[in-house]
C-alpha cells in the first residue's frame, strides 16, 4: 500500500475553549441591561412631565436617535 507524504501526527482539531461560566457573566449582563434601560429612558422619555433634568439639552442630544426609534418628539 501507499504511504502518504504527511505525518500523522500532525492534528487539524482546534485548541479546547474552557466554557464560561453563568456566574461570571450575570453581573455584566445585570450592569449592561440597568444601562440600556437608563439610555432608553433619556432617548425616549426624558422631556415633558417626567423629566429628571431642566432644559432642552437631552432632547436635543437624543434627538435623532429618538427618531430612529420611533419615538415621537413633536
Amino acid at each position: 500500500m501507499a504511504q502518504s507524504a504527511a505525518p500523522a501526527s500532525i492534528s487539524s482539531a482546534a485548541p479546547a475553549v474552557a466554557p464560561i461560566s453563568l456566574k461570571a457573566i450575570a453581573p455584566w449582563a445585570v450592569f449592561f441591561g440597568i444601562l440600556m434601560l437608563i439610555l432608553l429612558y433619556f432617548v425616549g422619555a426624558e422631556q415633558g412631565a417626567t423629566s429628571l433634568l431642566s432644559g432642552e439639552n437631552v432632547h436635543e442630544w437624543v434627538h435623532d436617535g429618538r427618531h430612529l426609534l420611533g419615538f415621537p418628539c413633536h
